[in-house]
């Protein structure tokens, strides 16, 4: 049991997974959901001050390097992206749609394009972080719900 939990613990942490991916897999092998659930949330924020604080400066630094330029690119690009969107939506409301930017799962649309668009906004490190822990918070219910329904359906077919 304890190498499940390490599991979901370090499938929190991979871009683009996130507490999404591991909500469900916790489910699935029938790990009780709250500390499943606070796990993935230790395991999803873990790097956000480390993205908000960081990432900016290293993805810039590398943009134009030769073997991993085209990928940092990339992740600026998205981030600048997402970013643009939040502002789209948001106007005065940034932290909200930051919130609902992080809580809605779908892809590409984690805690960690979040803060990389929360950086590269230049919102202020509190409330950012504030935003996306609310936002993982939320996914981590609403991945909780469907995975515990989808799992019982297949449950009571099978």
């Amino acid at each position: 049991m304890l190498i499940h939990y390490l599991i979901i613990f370090f499938v929190s942490m991979v871009p683009l997974i996130e507490l999404r991916g591991a909500i469900p897999y916790a489910v699935g092998f029938g790990l009780p959901l709250v500390p499943s659930y606070i796990i993935c949330i230790i395991g999803n924020m873990l790097p956000v001050p480390i993205i908000f604080l960081f990432a900016r400066k290293v993805l810039e630094w590398g943009a134009d390097k030769p073997v991993i330029g085209k990928f940092f690119t990339f992740c600026l690009e998205k981030g600048h992206k997402g970013g643009q969107k939040l502002q789209e939506k948001a106007g005065r409301g940034l932290f909200v749609a930051l919130l609902l930017f992080v809580g809605i799962p779908v892809p590409g649309t984690g805690a960690w394009t979040g803060t990389l668009a929360a950086s590269l906004l230049d919102m202020d490190f509190k409330s950012s972080v504030i935003a996306v822990l609310l936002g993982v918070i939320l996914a981590g219910v609403i991945m909780g719900l469907v995975s515990a329904g989808l799992f019982g359906a297949i449950g009571a077919v099978v």
